[in-house]
């Protein structure tokens, strides 16, 4: 019993302070991923002071990859390199796959593996570094969940045969490891795609919600074209239907539009898709919608030409996004404390 009480004592004394990034009292977070190198999980102090100054408006948080190449390990020069940035809030993507390939062909962090507990040293390791930084964080596990993609969607574990719920088991397995290892500051967010793929009824959104004790926001990816000769599709068009959706299956929880943009492509207006996809969120037809984070990259896909998505491919593109921004709807400042 004695060493029960002090190892007790020990957790407790470690754990990080109970911080919650908490949505806004008033208008919607201004956040981004704020940029992109060679290795996707690129974090620098440097990236957000840049963007911030393009943008003229603070960062709440600052997005990035996790992706595990080399095994699973806490990130933690980039999270205190984000928060150097007066107290940026460091949002971690969880991304467990071991290359780039796309869809089902990597099974080294398949979840039935999460699931029986093959990574539990690790991810322990990983809830510990993350509450000894006693940081405020985000993070999200398993990003785009529903559609088809990623190694560890649910239609490459299983699909329509229990996809969804090996996740969700996955998802509740791993904030169960962070608080035993005292991890309280740590905010969780699931994050969906706004268009399932497949289109399948096991596949729809609901399937994938862990339930309200381990989910703290919810979000949504709704991109415009991202590669050259894609439809040029509004914002409105691609984020109102996932957003009804969410809101349905999801209750009460707040929603992050997580990702979102649009190339510059040859004969169409970046600059006026900007214009409308911040005034569309911003027109409080989305009450539940508490944050927006831009994807501010270049990228070239297996040679289908370069996807120019950042905000300043243009001095047009760069000016819409800066008056658009510059409404108070538009907050630069988080507001932490413990879960409501």
């Amino acid at each position: 019993m004695l060493f029960a009480a002090t190892f007790a004592a020990v957790a407790v004394a470690s754990a990080a302070p109970a911080q919650k990034v908490l949505p806004p009292a008033h208008g919607i977070y201004h956040a981004a991923y704020p940029g992109f190198c060679a290795e996707e999980d690129c974090a620098s102090a440097a990236r957000i002071r840049a963007f911030e100054q393009l943008t003229g408006k603070r960062l709440v948080w600052a997005y990035f990859s996790d992706n595990w190449f080399d095994g699973i390990h806490f990130p933690e020069a980039k999270v205190r390199a984000i928060w150097s940035v007066h107290h940026t809030i460091p949002f971690i993507r969880m991304m467990p796959r071991a290359n780039w390939d796309e869809g089902c062909a990597d099974k080294t962090y398949a979840l039935a593996k999460i699931a029986a507990g093959d990574f539990d040293t690790e991810l322990r390791d990983y809830a510990r570094a993350a509450a000894s930084t006693r940081i405020p964080l985000m993070i999200e596990f398993g990003t785009e969940v529903n559609g088809n993609w990623f190694p560890w969607s649910g239609a490459c574990n299983g699909g329509a045969d229990g996809g969804p719920a090996r996740f969700r088991t996955v998802y509740r397995r791993i904030v169960e490891i962070f608080r035993r290892e005292g991890a309280r500051n740590v905010t969780w967010v699931l994050h969906l795609d706004a268009s399932s793929d497949p289109a399948a009824r096991w596949n729809r959104m609901a399937a994938y919600y862990p339930g309200p004790r381990y989910v703290d926001w919810v979000g949504l990816s709704a991109y415009g074209a991202q590669m050259p000769g894609d439809p040029w599709d509004s914002f409105a068009s691609v984020f109102r239907p996932g957003y009804d959706e969410l809101v349905a299956a999801v209750p009460e929880k707040p929603v992050a539009l997580l990702e979102y943009g649009v190339i510059a492509d040859s004969g169409r207006d970046k600059a006026a898709w900007i214009a409308a996809a911040l005034g569309e969120i911003a027109s409080g037809r989305y009450p539940r919608l508490k944050a927006e984070s831009y994807w501010h990259s270049n990228w070239t896909n297996d040679g289908a030409g370069p996807s120019i998505m950042r905000i300043d491919s243009s001095p047009a593109a760069l000016a819409a996004y800066r008056a658009a921004i510059a409404s108070p709807a538009f907050v630069g400042t988080a507001r932490l404390g413990a879960s409501p």
